[in-house]
């Protein structure tokens, strides 16, 4: 089973960049299927266009560390090296929660 943390504005898309993301939807996933846990507050890493505030990021990383991957709609080729060399996988797609999970079932993204 992995944790993915997933950036949206209203809880039904993928649709919010990373650095301006105020909370994150957090799912368990398996190959039998998705499970909402929790949302998790976050302080936008992002305070003006393109400026990363590093406390704000290295929080949002903190917050995040137990997931296995972040879903954004969008991230900076930075941001996400970091991220990665974190040990955290980054997608950057759009769409309907429910149909990007099911679609990294599908594709067994997680598979054991």
């Amino acid at each position: 089973m992995s944790k993915v943390a997933i950036a949206s504005t209203d809880g039904t898309a993928v649709n919010e960049h990373f650095g301006r993301a105020a909370f994150f939807r957090i799912y368990e996933i398996n190959a039998d299927g998705h499970r909402f846990i929790e949302i998790r507050d976050a302080v936008a890493a992002c305070q003006q266009r393109r400026i990363h505030n590093k406390t704000n990021f290295d929080l949002t990383l903190d917050l995040l560390s137990d997931c296995d991957a972040i879903l954004v709609s969008k991230i900076g080729e930075g941001a996400a090296a970091y991220i990665i060399s974190k040990g955290i996988r980054v997608f950057e797609v759009s769409g309907n929660i429910d149909a990007v999970l099911d679609r990294l079932i599908i594709d067994k993204v997680f598979a054991a």
